[in-house]
């Protein structure tokens, strides 16, 4: 940020390891406050030139009486700015200011009946028997002098406490989780206790982006990997605006595209947008490099390489470039396990990246959900067309495709999936859904078609609605749907005798099968 540009009051969160961190950020913005996720490390000087009007400590899978557990900075005491501690948060503040925390008799995980105590300014607004979402083995059994215990959850563990004079408050449960229905007016609360003016936007976030995507690449050249979905179109559109003619585009044909999607995609940027694209066409490097592998993160991997050595090819080519463009988003990097968080699944542009990359990566969505990026892309002028379509995975089929991919399999799955959407589009029961595919299962299963046995392949109808894609339910489908989707899949698609539909949510289960 240059110290010329002036920038909007910001909630400093401080990121003690919960895979929640950036949800807290996101409602912040949410509700019209700039927010910035800074690691407790931090140092205060840097803190400052964020102009922090109110700290939010996050959750966090540590203790606070382990030796290393992460430490609560001097400053957030000393500067007497507003603080929120949230679930590890609140115990490291409960102890720091002298309270007690030890290990609960039981532990609490999921919703829970909350009491309210003393409401205080924190808690005004909340009926007195609500729920919360608690997730937690520690607890407060003692609260620092000058606090009041504020609320308990049914098992009588200190659910929320608080210091008004001083503005610092501690809740146990998560007030930023859909589960807890009062949250986002938590929230709303102790930002209005720090004095915010909720006044910040999209048009902020851009404005703040450009100068630190300017800041970055300093005059270099920047590539970027363009896939034509939401996320690297927006991307694309907001780097382009912040380096001008330094940014060249790539559309990498991976020959793992949906039917059709090349001409479709190639045909819509050049109608729609002013961004500079070139097609590489690179469909047998990438299936010459699957041949043969079945593990669904080691395809990632070789995914996510490829890519890079085609970008690393074509500068060869069109001349040097120091910056790579990404469209990676929050769920993805929680995924692919950040910092010490578990791996789920190694996004291509997150975990598949080879420990040799030459790019610098130029990531300006990472902190933000696909709704805010839709948000963004239409401050942007992004056409609608390209904001609302559903997301598609990066590796494309390759992570739709169970076992191999082979060039079979390949047209296989291109077929059942057009099937697919055609039909839901056409009966128009896509709407409100955050994606609807098929996928290629590795088993075959015995039939009878025109009076004879077959032995084929498996197809499975994926439909699900989501807000952000961190969670995601299962969409009742009707029958008649499904049975045409079905009916069609098998007379149409060769090798294919069964279809059945998916019906797990996210959680346990991941949107995509790999």
């Amino acid at each position: 940020m240059t110290s010329t540009q002036v920038i909007h009051e910001a909630v400093v969160v401080l990121d003690y390891g919960s895979q929640y961190n950036l949800l807290i950020a996101r409602r912040v913005r949410e509700l019209g406050v700039r927010s910035v996720l800074l690691p407790p490390e931090t140092p205060w000087e840097e803190v400052a030139q964020e102009r922090p009007r109110g700290v939010i400590l996050s959750g966090g899978p540590a203790s606070v009486y382990d030796a290393g557990a992460p430490a609560l900075p001097d400053w957030v005491v000393e500067k007497n700015l507003p603080v929120l501690g949230i679930c590890y948060g609140m115990q490291l503040l409960a102890q720091r200011l002298g309270g007690k925390v030890a290990p609960g008799a039981r532990r609490e995980y999921g919703q829970s009946p909350l009491t309210v105590q003393q409401a205080g300014p924190l808690l005004s607004t909340v009926p007195s028997s609500t729920h919360c979402w608690m997730s937690h083995g520690d607890q407060v059994t003692q609260v620092p002098q000058g606090f009041e215990v504020l609320a308990r959850s049914s098992h009588d563990v200190v659910a929320a406490m608080g210091d008004a004079g001083r503005r610092w408050f501690g809740l146990q449960f998560h007030p930023e989780v859909e589960h807890t229905p009062q949250g986002l007016q938590i929230l709303k609360n102790f930002l209005d206790l720090s004095g915010f003016s909720f006044d910040w936007t999209p048009s902020n976030f851009i404005e703040e982006t450009i100068e630190r995507i300017r800041e970055q690449t300093a005059g270099h050249r920047v590539v970027c990997a363009l896939s034509g979905g939401v996320d690297s179109t927006v991307a694309a559109a907001l780097v382009h605006r912040a380096v001008g003619d330094r940014l060249q585009c790539y559309f990498v044909d991976s020959g793992l595209l949906r039917a059709g999607e090349r001409d479709q995609v190639a045909g819509m940027l050049a109608e729609s947008t002013h961004l500079p694209v070139r097609v590489i066409d690179a469909r047998a490097r990438f299936l010459e490099r699957l041949a043969g592998v079945t593990e669904p993160e080691k395809k990632r991997r070789m995914i996510g390489e490829t890519f890079i050595r085609v970008f690393e090819q074509a500068c060869i080519e069109e001349g040097a470039a120091d910056f790579l463009v990404q469209g990676t988003l929050y769920p993805d990097v929680i995924e692919s396990g950040p910092g010490k968080a578990e791996v789920i699944k190694s996004h291509h542009n997150v975990g598949g990246l080879p420990e040799d990359l030459r790019f610098k990566l130029v990531e300006p969505l990472r902190e933000l959900f696909k709704d805010e990026v839709r948000r963004v892309g239409a401050e942007l002028g992004v056409p609608g067309r390209i904001l609302h379509q559903q997301p598609f995975p990066g590796p494309g089929l390759a992570v739709r495709i169970l076992g191999e991919v082979t060039p079979d399999n390949v047209a296989l799955l291109q077929k059942a999936d057009a099937i697919v959407r055609e039909v839901l589009e056409e009966t128009g029961e896509n709407r409100g859904l955050w994606q609807y595919f098929a996928v290629l299962l590795p088993v075959r299963t015995v039939g009878v078609m025109g009076d004879k046995r077959t032995y084929a392949q498996v197809v499975a109808i994926r439909a699900v609605t989501s807000s952000d894609g961190m969670t995601a339910a299962v969409p009742e489908l009707s029958w008649k749907t499904l049975a045409t989707i079905s009916n069609r899949i098998i007379n149409e698609v060769h090798g294919v005798n069964r279809v059945v539909y998916d019906l797990t949510t996210k959680p346990p289960g991941t949107i995509e099968w790999e």
